[in-house]
């Protein structure tokens, strides 16, 4: 009995510790999200109308016939698609490397870390003088190296504006992937690499056998991860071009942002963020269970 009461008072306690917290989450996150999801269903707009009217579904009717809605949808796949692909490839290139020992190899991997420890914006700001047509240093490396003949307005052209940002996030966001793949390679046995060693496998099939299964919970993981950052991308693309040359860069954080703050539409982009939040809660799911089905066989 007396255990019994300890226990439950030890239960007490721990929810009087726990209150501060859930009140917490319960301001900070749950009640923006159920007003978002009220003001969906609300025509408001501080430009018209500074009172808002319940209109039901009329906001999420208006986003499903919005076609430069589904093309800012359509950018940000493209971005996510080319972004995190090149960054996985190039985060698990890095991470091999610097699972390997040598010398200042800790020196090394806190250098990798700095283009992800470094302020989205201030490194957006950076990038765009780097694609400066007149003055940026790249334009310069590659007329000296003969690549290109004359200087290239990277920025001003729906291409390369799309490159250029690619370029910039892939460079940033790449030791991001590098470092979740790190931590899981540090995770397999050893003996594992020895014992397929002894039956003769090279380099290749160590990987093919042994590194990439095991890295597939890691792998799986920085995808989702990287999908959902990218997919909401907002600050290196609105320093770098503003969603230009010609929308050609407006991901749809962008033009939400300029409906909602801009434009001050509030009940319609309200609904953009609520369509767009189950847009990608469904490209997270495609993408985790055929990934979770492969990591259990």
């Amino acid at each position: 009995m007396d255990a019994s009461r300890d226990r439950m008072s030890d239960q007490k306690f721990g929810f009087v510790l726990l209150t501060p917290g859930i009140m917490f989450v319960l301001c900070i996150a749950i009640y923006p999200i159920l007003r978002i999801l009220w003001l969906s269903f609300q025509t408001q707009n501080l430009g018209t109308d500074l009172h808002a009217k319940f209109s039901g579904m009329d906001n999420y009717i208006r986003v499903i016939n919005d076609g430069h809605f589904f093309q800012s949808i359509y950018t940000t796949c493209i971005f996510t698609f080319i972004a995190v692909s090149i960054e996985l490839l190039l985060g698990l290139g890095f991470a091999l490397l610097l699972n390997e020992t040598f010398r200042g190899r800790g020196f090394v991997r806190a250098c990798a870390l700095i283009p992800w420890a470094m302020p989205t914006a201030v490194l957006a700001l950076a990038w765009t003088w780097v694609f400066n047509d007149q003055f940026g240093i790249f334009n310069d490396l590659l007329i000296n190296t003969g690549i290109i003949s004359h200087p290239v307005v990277w920025l001003g052209g729906t291409t390369t504006a799309m490159f250029a940002v690619i370029f910039a996030d892939v460079w940033k966001t790449a030791p991001f992937m590098m470092i979740i793949l790190l931590a899981g390679m540090q995770n397999i046995r050893r003996d594992l690499y020895e014992a397929i060693q002894i039956d003769g496998a090279h380099s290749v099939k160590s990987f093919t056998l042994v590194t990439l299964p095991m890295l597939m919970p890691s792998i799986t993981l920085a995808l989702l991860f990287r999908i959902i950052q990218s997919f909401g991308i907002f600050d290196l693309v609105f320093v770098m071009t503003g969603g230009g040359p010609g929308n050609s860069t407006e991901t749809v954080a962008i033009y939400t942002y300029n409906t909602f703050l801009r434009y001050l539409d509030f009940g319609y982009g309200a609904a953009m963020i609520i369509v767009t939040f189950f847009i990608m809660a469904g490209l997270s799911l495609a993408i985790y269970w055929p990934l979770k089905r492969f990591n259990q066989n």
